[in-house]
């Protein structure tokens, strides 16, 4: 009892109330999403609105218990829960279940199925945080750095295979926990990746042969200030356009041969290169139209009418932030995304105060990741992102990313409320 009463006064209950806020305003956007006049009650265990419930139920029973668990006990088998984990994605690979194109499912039972992705990303970050915690790890030097990179790398490339490249492209987010941890590079990694994705879409918008005369002239004119100024880096800067004119030029070859058809029509529909409202542009369309209509205060709780006539596939799951717009309007999105902003905000805060280097690196771990999964989901119901299919954290509906989150976020505020323990 003494050790539950500590517990309870030592957890940042501010994060609770943000997740809490968050699940309640995602079971109830499910219950619009899906609401049926034959079963109108919310707890209608038949339906999927009260089978989110029941996920919403074992997660926060799951959550309480980890907060009784030893804070140590992460730690130290933090690689034993990456590695079954890691080896749940090749039992996918395996055995797994094809929904939407991905392999990326395991049916326990006719009604219940795991998708391991989701908790290979919480592992990923405990295994990585295990690791930076060593004595023994120095980031500078090559063999530690090649091992948190296989780490991350590693997951990746198995759901990859799965052909979730959503999920997938989620792991990217541990490029922040590296760039804090001072791993060399990576501060030029972020700006190359930026400027990749940038040159990657100016392409497909302007062509290749435009982009070449841009980049040609912005050589000339380059070169012309260094040998006028006498600058040093010459070649360095070279090294950066060769970069730039390779890219460019394997542009095409990587959107026509990598990609998927349906993958290049999601983004030639987000450059607005291809009109497809009833078609691969379908669902964003839809989702656009339902946000737009909801105005500035919306239309009200069960009201939307894109929601109640199921104008949007998918709208309980990936697109359930659309059921906000509408229903909550302008005022319901901004609220969602403050909370979203809110709970970001705090999880890097309590990261910072953390006295071990364990417990900083999982908090900037899970920031990323949720980051990630929000800006990736909210920017495809926009139009602003293609549709790659990851769930809003919190909102959506689903059992993996229910218990997922809830399971990533728990971990945190457990270390936490240990943080005064560590000396």
């Amino acid at each position: 009892m003494n050790e539950r009463n500590s517990i309870i006064g030592k957890i940042d209950w501010v994060t609770i109330l943000i997740y809490l806020a968050l699940v309640i305003i995602g079971w109830f956007s499910i219950f619009s999403a899906k609401y049926d006049e034959m079963h109108p009650s919310i707890f209608d265990l038949s339906q999927v609105y009260g089978k989110q419930l029941i996920w919403i139920g074992s997660s926060l029973l799951i959550g309480f218990v980890i907060l009784l668990i030893d804070a140590k006990f992460f730690n130290a088998f933090s690689l034993w829960i990456y590695f079954f984990f890691l080896a749940s994605l090749f039992v996918v690979l395996v055995y797994g279940k094809a929904t939407n194109g991905a392999t990326s499912w395991i049916e326990l039972s006719a009604n219940v199925k795991f998708q391991p992705s989701e908790f290979a990303k919480m592992a990923t970050a405990l295994a990585l945080a295990g690791y930076l915690d060593r004595l023994d790890v120095d980031m500078q030097k090559r063999k530690d750095q090649i091992i948190a990179a296989l780490l991350v790398l590693a997951p990746m490339a198995l759901v990859l295979l799965q052909n979730d490249t959503g999920s997938a492209i989620v792991f990217v987010s541990f490029i922040f926990v590296l760039y804090r941890e001072g791993f060399p590079g990576t501060g030029l990694v972020m700006v190359g990746g930026v400027v990749a994705i940038l040159l990657f879409i100016l392409t497909l918008v302007w062509s290749q042969k435009v982009m070449y005369i841009i980049l040609g002239s912005l050589l000339v004119l380059t070169l012309t200030y260094y040998l006028i100024t006498k600058r040093k880096g010459i070649f360095k800067m070279l090294g950066v356009f060769a970069f730039m004119f390779v890219f460019v030029f394997s542009v095409d070859y990587a959107f026509h041969k990598v990609l998927q058809t349906h993958q290049q029509n999601r983004i030639l529909v987000m450059l607005g290169k291809l009109d497809d409202p009833k078609g691969v542009g379908y669902n964003v369309h839809q989702s656009k139209i339902a946000i737009g209509s909801g105005g500035f205060t919306g239309k009200g709780f069960l009201q939307g009418t894109q929601t109640k006539y199921d104008f949007v596939p998918e709208q309980h799951t990936d697109f359930i932030f659309c059921t906000v717009g509408e229903e909550g309007g302008f005022l319901g999105t901004a609220l969602v995304v403050l909370l979203y902003v809110a709970l970001l905000v705090r999880i890097i805060l309590l990261a910072e105060r953390q006295r071990s280097t364990f417990s900083r690196v999982y908090g900037y771990a899970i920031a990323g990741i949720l980051f990630v999964h929000v800006a990736i989901n909210i920017g495809m119901t926009i139009g602003l992102v293609p549709v790659i299919g990851i769930p809003l954290p919190f909102l959506s509906y689903g059992g993996s990313s229910m218990l997922a989150f809830t399971i990533m976020l728990a971990i945190f505020v457990k270390q936490d409320a240990n943080r005064l323990n560590i000396l």
